[in-house]
């Protein structure tokens, strides 16, 4: 995936790395850039259904952002933050999202991040939610 010319991602000097857990410190979005916000993506799959396994459902949650971000010609490599609302946060649930967003980013810088751990989320059996803000040159 290549860079954005929309933005750039950095982790300053000083920082811990956070690429282990799947996410980098800090964006910047170059001005003139067009600006796109996706809702909360869920692991729903088109007909509603939720698999009850979180790894399925992180992957599916992905899923549904690449389809909402092609509807406006993005894709993953556009998205500069992520907020996750996870349900029951665990470590290796932590290690779960790690896994599927890193093979989601292929070896690119991944975008900011912040994890909220939720009791629960607008579905029941809904284990994760992905909500992105995404940059496109003008």
């Amino acid at each position: 995936m290549a860079q954005s010319t929309a933005f750039s991602l950095c982790n300053p000097e000083g920082l811990y790395d956070p690429s282990p857990n799947a996410y980098s410190h800090l964006a910047e979005v170059r001005p003139g850039s067009r600006l796109l916000a996706v809702a909360g993506q869920g692991g729903e799959d088109a007909q509603g259904r939720l698999a009850p396994d979180f790894e399925v459902q992180a992957r599916q949650a992905l899923a549904n952002l690449r389809l909402a971000l092609a509807a406006k010609g993005a894709g993953l490599g556009d998205v500069y933050k992520l907020t996750l609302l996870i349900v029951d946060h665990s470590e290796p649930r932590l290690r779960q999202w790690v896994a599927e967003a890193q093979q989601a980013w292929a070896g690119a810088m991944l975008p900011t991040c912040t994890l909220i751990p939720v009791p629960r989320l607008a579905l029941d059996g809904m284990l994760i939610e992905i909500d992105a803000l995404a940059a496109l040159p003008a």
